[in-house]
């Protein structure tokens, strides 16, 4: 059995005091004003944007001033400075929001982000998200980003190759990657620019670049041909990717 309160009903108790009589005891919690968190712990925030990033003897950090209306962005905000970053392996530029503040220790070779106001989220949340994409530019500069892509699968196979019959090259010197995957011809893709591919095994795919987002974003773009499927294992996996295997379907 069912008890309910029609919606005119519930806001005029929920605007008066509770009174005696005038809703079910079983009622009360339900249309009660205070809110009750399910949670029993303390809510805590996420530390990353405060941390300090370590930058290598070989790594040159750098705070330049962006010319005023030649800055881009989507956002409300415009950047007033960037941040390049050169190392062994090349060299990135990021542009910083006019919130964001980076303090340079020099002795200590640390950076430290700060912002304005913490009480406002947008400037909460791309606090964390500069911090790592610097990290990530770092790490890109200084040691590489390396995907790792294993092909399991009867016959499965990559090669990379100088020239392809069914894509056309985007810039000069363009290599393809060519993957048997279970189709009837092979698959041709074009390695973007400053991704380096190379295939140590007949069934392994080393991808690394300077830039994070252009390696994993190619090494999804080559998943994405054959996803790992629950019932055979078979499939690309990237980085040590694992599935859970199911039961086979019993008719």
């Amino acid at each position: 059995m069912s008890f309910s309160i029609p919606q005119r009903c519930a806001r005029q108790l929920l605007r008066e005091p509770f009174q005696r009589g005038s809703l079910p005891i079983f009622l009360a919690p339900a249309f009660s004003p205070r809110t009750q968190c399910f949670s029993t712990t303390t809510p805590a925030q996420s530390r990353v944007g405060g941390a300090a990033i370590s930058i290598p003897p070989e790594v040159s950090f750098n705070l330049v001033d962006l010319p005023a209306g030649l800055s881009r962005t989507r956002g409300k905000d415009i950047p007033k400075f960037a941040a390049e970053i050169k190392g062994p392996k090349g060299e990135m530029t990021l542009n910083i929001p006019s919130f964001v503040t980076i303090t340079r220790d020099e002795a200590g070779q640390k950076a430290t982000l700060a912002v304005q106001d913490q009480s406002v989220p947008h400037q909460r949340a791309m606090w964390g998200t500069i911090r790592a994409l610097l990290q990530n530019h770092i790490l890109g500069v200084s040691e590489g980003h390396v995907c790792i892509l294993s092909m399991v699968g009867v016959g499965y196979r990559a090669t990379v190759e100088d020239k392809a019959t069914t894509v056309e090259p985007t810039y000069p010197g363009q290599k393809f990657i060519s993957l048997k995957v279970g189709f009837s011809h092979p698959i041709e893709l074009g390695i973007p620019k400053g991704v380096q591919a190379s295939t140590p095994q007949p069934t392994r795919i080393l991808l690394e670049g300077v830039d994070k987002r252009i390696v994993t974003q190619f090494a999804a773009e080559i998943r994405e041909w054959r996803r790992p499927e629950p019932y055979k294992g078979k499939g690309i996996f990237v980085n040590g990717e694992t599935i859970k295997l199911k039961a086979k379907k019993i008719k």
